[in-house]
């Protein structure tokens, strides 16, 4: 299959192959479901915790004796039944990733890439390189191809000019080609990457290592 290359001033620039197989309809979409989970869940700082009763400051004094109060018997002062004492069964740091198989990974990739193409949201530019870091201009070339909605570049290789156009576009986000995941191309309306970056992808879907 091949896609149409525009440029970033919306005029078209020939052919590209695609480069990897694309998924049929029925096949990738629990793959896609356990590596978008895995990566929401690797977001997670995992960092909430509370003390427990060993853990809050205060006495360890007995606040009234045994029997004749009419209260209920208690030893401390620190149990999760008095305010100020420490909570039962509350969170604790952890580590909330998943494992995923690197065949899964690229199934899901491919998968997600191939529903993009189908629906036609991918947009293959011949490059995004750029003379000058200016905003405005990187957004109006985008808006030329993409007028509505958010948006990912994918890129080949790290871009100092690109990275500071677009770091401040609204609902435009920049990835480069050896990180795009599964979730990234799935978010945003449109998808543009450039023809350098759609190799890389290809290259990382076509072998073992990805």
């Amino acid at each position: 299959m091949e896609l149409d290359v525009k440029t970033l001033s919306g005029s078209d620039s020939g052919k590209v192959p695609v480069g990897f197989e694309l998924v049929n309809a029925e096949k990738g979409n629990q793959a896609v479901h356990d590596t978008v989970v895995a990566f929401m869940a690797a977001q997670r700082m995992g960092t909430a915790k509370t003390k427990t009763r060993g853990e809050v400051s205060g006495t360890g004094k007995k606040p009234w004796r045994q029997k004749g109060t009419g209260r209920a018997r208690t030893g401390s002062r620190r149990t999760p039944i008095f305010t100020g004492g420490g909570v039962a069964h509350g969170p604790k740091p952890r580590d909330y990733s998943k494992k995923v198989n690197t065949k899964t990974r690229r199934l899901a990739l491919r998968k997600a890439l191939t529903e993009r193409i189908n629906a036609g949201e991918v947009i293959v530019v011949d490059s995004l390189k750029l003379e000058s870091h200016k905003t405005k201009a990187l957004a109006d070339q985008i808006e030329s191809l993409a007028p509505e909605g958010t948006v990912l570049l994918v890129n080949g290789e790290a871009d100092g000019n690109l990275a500071l156009a677009a770091r401040n576009i609204p609902l435009v986000e920049l990835v480069e080609a050896e990180s795009l995941n599964t979730y990234e191309v799935l978010r945003p309306d449109t998808v543009i990457i450039s023809k350098d970056a759609l190799e890389k992808v290809a290259s990382r879907l076509n072998t073992k290592e990805s």
